[in-house]
């Protein structure tokens, strides 16, 4: 990235619904909002997430979305009704020029007053699944690196929907999510690589854990719980 980027957005939150037919309940539907609103430590005050213990929280308080992937996966989905516009892998930012290749771990952003931090990238779940009606549609999001990512809140603040991202910092510019996700899901073992994501202070610590195993265990974790529902 140039220096101090902006970059437009569009807002989003959304309220916990039933998820399809899955007999869940979820909140990766997100809507648009008019208003501007709170960001606090854990989340925008008017989004809602259905299960605290995986999503939400302090490293994964805000989710960013870009928009050109949903071109992407038009193409080779066909058509699909959460993929007419923003808020359908369930962002509150969707933006066009910004891409997890162009994105790195720490980079800092203000958006409206309020200050943030990418922590990690997204683990797609099951729930893209029936959000997509596609069954492998959580595999494909992880294999394709197209995931989107997390910030953690630096300085609560307000945000408003004409509000614009900008870049103001890079901690490990090194770093970009699409060589973290490289080492993470494609060149799995190498153990440089991993090496270097346990030390990475500023990646969420539940993510450098997963180098820390790897690296003491010799072995990749088993993902079907995550992607297919297994539980």
């Amino acid at each position: 990235m140039t220096d101090s980027p902006t970059f437009s957005i569009t807002l989003l939150t959304g309220p916990v619904a039933a998820l399809g037919s899955s007999g869940k309940d979820s909140a990766i539907a997100k809507y648009p909002v008019d208003c501007p609103v709170a960001l606090l430590p854990q989340g925008f005050e008017s989004d809602a997430q259905a299960d605290r213990r995986v999503h939400g929280g302090l490293e994964k308080a805000v989710h960013h979305y870009p928009y050109e992937h949903y071109t992407t996966w038009r193409t080779e989905l066909g058509p699909r009704p959460a993929l007419t516009e923003p808020g359908g892998f369930g962002e509150n930012i969707s933006t066009t020029g910004l891409t997890e290749h162009d994105v790195a771990v720490g980079d800092i952003f203000r958006i409206g007053t309020a200050l943030v931090q990418v922590s990690q990238g997204r683990q797609p779940c099951w729930k893209l699944n029936h959000r997509f009606e596609t069954p492998d549609m959580s595999r494909r999001v992880q294999q394709s690196g197209r995931s989107g990512w997390y910030y953690r809140v630096l300085e609560p603040g307000i945000v408003a929907p004409e509000d614009q991202l900008t870049c103001l910092d890079r901690v490990a510019p090194e770093w970009t999510l699409h060589r973290l996700w490289h080492a993470l899901y494609v060149d799995k073992m190498n153990l440089d690589k991993l090496k270097g994501i346990a030390a990475l202070e500023v990646l969420a610590e539940g993510w450098r854990k997963y180098a820390v195993r790897r690296l003491e265990s010799r072995r990749v974790e088993d993902w079907s719980k995550r992607l297919d529902g297994t539980e």
